[in-house]
């Protein structure tokens, strides 16, 4: 099939075109594809070099992020909403949409987060897996990210995972391992970081022997943007197409390198064989069928309902009564936060506030929407601002006058965003104060928040009731005075911990990674796992969510392919419940968390009805990665099922003696801490013990590489490094002051130097990259030379490539 293809046009296939187009070879029928973000929404960007969203993108439905539709615990929705997603990408001509994401939250501080669906690989996998059924309907591929182990934005492109081959195995990979065997996605995205000690993008365990050999991919590989290290060794080990554009260097090292025998040109062939697969098996351009905006704003405003969060409901305030009087406070309900920072940023085909729904006339500022009567609006705090007292005398005022006030809190945009971790979970002080004082003054206060994952609660005595929006998109506004209101019963359900406090997170003490390594020393011991087998105290368990009717489980029937129960409805109002299958081993073994998520089922039911709802469990469920064999077992012995509606709140449970693929194991006695789940503080030794060697040197040493990042130039040999650093230092500064988060600067600081030669298109070479670094460590004369000779040099190649390639076709 590439027979009819030059050497040179084959390594010219596997690099982009330019920041969002593939190559193409009119003569041999391989057409240009044309890649898009598109998480939550599709961001076909407007402007041809922009990958981080710096300028406008076409108009889409921005639904709501992955980590709000995951409380929906709804793999049909997923379905729906990437329908919706493939329609949209179709109508635009964007062949392979870059999503969804399905990273573990290994920790709440996580800035991209709101990206990502959940603590648990289960309940990511099948929701991503109802993404790419969705969108790969309608012939657009879809492409699940990041590949692997990427959980941490600080020095993302350069930081190394450092983690046991069983953890990586049974946390970071099965969600992936899921959405290839459930949905078959046509593109998997690499991601930045190393894995291990080899970056993920030419690393063949991951992208050859797991990835195709053992779950049975035939998709392309893409490279996150600019996450291309040494594009030779990334096709040797299964990389199909670095993005973006690298120019034609990265073409000629290719051939150089088949023509030095140090690459098979089979390896070549096979990686164009998966692009082409791509390209034949994509919609034909033109022939997308119009999309229903209006049905797409209906579906995001269903699905941010479905996906809300009812955390605490005292006294049952809510439902709100038709005619109750509401002051409406908070900055959030006039501008909303409705999804998060960074390359999934949607330009939204509209966008309601809560006062546009509640229905605010002229200046008067009073309306009457969804039964309520709305007294007044009072913004009450300025984002990223300090208290203010008018703000808040102005909110205390309008709360003494009114029934209930509905206080609108969350996240500032620069809390969370791509490129940056988050540094703490508290809410901003002007907002807590500001509870404070107005529950002083009308102690029926409703909060609901707006947050691209979990917060720290210790004002949750101040409120009546709290509902958690997450980050809701476009038509949030109005799903979540629907739930307010009772219209929709709330029926989401965390799909991750709410702790009490950052210090009782099991990552407390090593995220993030701060120097070149990112030590995974708690081991299988993520969110709910680490909590229930350590015995930690959280402010909420994850699975927990209130309804508005009440629901009662029985009749459990326990196998080892699934469980079957009755969900009855015992109060007066439909609803939706949640039925959350966990598996425990309790006879001697190897160690393993307490219980982990093994099935679940979203189910409706009448009110006074019941439903027999059967939930399946399939080979994974008593399964663990047994390092020794280098495969998957089951240890015989005996398990308990328990079934319940959440983590915390499992009354059902049933025994079964599993007959297993080995004996039972035995614990470790070097591995005291995991016995336990006692992983804040896991020492060095216990830590080599659990990877199998010593851990990497984590400390930065040396003269800087064109593999350190460029926040590194902090301590570069060179002053005019170390003063380029401070300008990015201070751009970033600026930013946060101003509230909104330096896209651009955090990419900068965050890249390595090598990157360079990644993102400008085949201006800057290989050979220049090594240049720069030379006088970043203070070589200045021969760096620049060096620099120099690489451009000509660079330019004059590029010329005889480009010739060479236009006389092969």
């Amino acid at each position: 099939m590439t027979a009819e293809l030059t050497v040179l046009e084959k390594a010219a296939l596997l690099s982009g075109k330019n920041v969002w187009e593939t190559r193409s070879v009119p003569r041999a029928g391989i057409r240009s594809l044309f890649l898009s973000d598109g998480p939550h929404g599709v961001r076909k960007q407007l402007g041809s070099s922009d990958h981080l969203g710096l300028h406008a993108s076409q108009e889409a439905t921005c639904f709501p992020t992955a980590a709000t539709v995951a409380n929906s615990w709804d793999p049909g929705l997923a379905e729906e909403i990437g329908r919706a997603l493939g329609a949209e990408a179709a109508e635009q001509g964007v062949d392979v949409l870059l999503g969804p994401g399905l990273n573990i939250k290994r920790s709440p501080l996580g800035g991209r987060s709101f990206e990502y669906f959940s603590e648990d690989p289960l309940l990511s996998g099948r929701l991503a897996a109802g993404y790419v059924r969705g969108i790969q309907s309608h012939g657009v591929a879809a492409c699940p990210k990041h590949f692997a182990a990427n959980s941490q934005e600080l020095r993302r492109m350069v930081n190394d995972s450092v983690v046991d081959e069983r953890t990586l195995r049974e946390i970071y990979l099965t969600g992936f391992e899921i959405v290839v065997q459930e949905s078959a996605p046509r593109a998997i995205m690499s991601a930045y970081n190393l894995v291990n000690g080899t970056y993920a993008n030419e690393n063949a365990p991951l992208l050859q022997e797991i990835l195709r050999d053992e779950w049975g991919f035939t998709g392309a590989v893409v490279t996150d943007w600019g996450g291309s290290n040494d594009i030779v060794e990334g096709v040797r080990a299964g990389s199909t197409l670095e993005m973006p554009a690298a120019g034609l260097d990265s073409a000629r090292q290719l051939v150089a390198a088949v023509e030095a025998g140090r690459l098979s040109e089979a390896d070549l062939d096979a990686r164009v064989a998966e692009l082409r697969t791509l390209v034949a098996e994509s919609r034909a351009p033109g022939t997308a069928a119009a999309v229903d905006q209006d049905a797409h704003h209906d579906l995001a405003r269903r699905a941010a309902a479905r996906s809300a969060v009812l955390l605490k409901n005292e006294g049952s305030r809510l439902p709100l009564a038709e005619g109750t009087r509401v002051a409406v406070v908070g900055d959030f309900a006039q501008t909303p936060r409705y999804q998060g920072a960074g390359s999934s940023a949607v330009n939204p085909t509209r966008l309601d506030s809560v006062l546009d729904v509640l229905g605010r006339a002229g200046g008067s500022g009073l309306g009457r929407s969804h039964g309520l009567s709305m007294t007044a609006y009072a913004q009450g705090f300025r984002r990223g601002s300090a208290p203010d007292a008018a703000l808040v005398a102005e909110a205390v005022a309008a709360a003494r006058e009114a029934d209930v006030v509905l206080l609108f809190l969350g996240l500032d945009e620069i809390a969370e965003s791509e490129g940056l971790d988050r540094s703490h979970l508290r809410l901003p002080a002007a907002q807590t104060e500001l509870l404070a004082a107005v529950a002083a003054a009308n102690p029926e206060v409703v909060v609901v928040l707006s947050a691209g994952g979990v917060v720290e609660m210790p004002w949750l005595a101040s409120c009546r009731a709290l509902v958690h929006g997450y980050l809701a998109g476009q038509a949030g506004a109005g799903a979540l005075l629907d739930v307010l209101t009772g219209a929709v019963d709330p029926s989401g359900r965390l799909a991750e911990t709410v702790p009490l406090a950052l210090s009782d997170t099991p990552t407390a003490r090593t995220f993030p990674g701060t120097e070149r390594t990112a030590e995974y020393r708690e081991g299988l011991y993520v969110g709910y796992r680490y909590y229930t087998t350590a015995d930690v105290p959280v402010a909420f368990p994850f699975g927990f969510g209130l309804s508005y009717t009440s629901f009662e489980h029985s009749d459990l029937v326990v196998a080892e392919d699934g469980v079957q129960v009755t969900v009855r409805n015992t109060g007066d109002r439909d609803g939706a419940d949640v039925v959350q299958v966990y598996v425990r081993r309790t006879s001697a073994g190897v160690h393993r968390p307490d219980r982990e998520l093994k099935g679940f089922a979203r189910v409706e039911v009448p009110a006074g009805g019941s439903v027999t709802v059967t939930v399946p469990l399939d080979a994974r469920a008593f399964r663990h990665y047994d390092v020794g064999s280098g495969s998957w077992q089951v240890e015989q012995g005996e398990y308990e099922v328990l079934v319940g509606a959440n983590v915390d709140d499992t009354p059902l449970s049933g025994t079964l003696v599993v007959r297993g693929t080995m004996p039972a194991g035995t614990a470790d006695p070097a591995l005291p801490s995991y016995q336990t789940g006692d992983v804040q503080s896991v020492g060095d030794a216990e830590f080599a013990a659990l990877l199998g060697r010593p851990a990497p040197q984590a400390a930065w040493t040396g003269e800087l590489g064109p593999n350190d990042a460029l926040g590194r130039m902090e301590s570069a040999r060179s002053p005019l490094a170390r003063l380029a650093y401070k300008v990015l230092a201070w751009q970033l500064r600026r930013s946060e002051k101003k509230g909104t988060p330096d896209l651009n600067t955090l990419f900068l600081l965050n890249m390595p130097f090598r990157a360079i030669g990644k993102m400008t298109n085949g201006m800057v070479s290989t050979e220049m990259v090594d240049g720069i670094v030379r006088i970043v460590n203070g070589h200045l004369l021969t760096g620049a030379a060096a620099t120099v000779r690489g451009f000509v040099r660079n330019l004059r190649a590029n010329r005889r490539t480009a010739r060479a390639l236009r006389d092969a076709g």
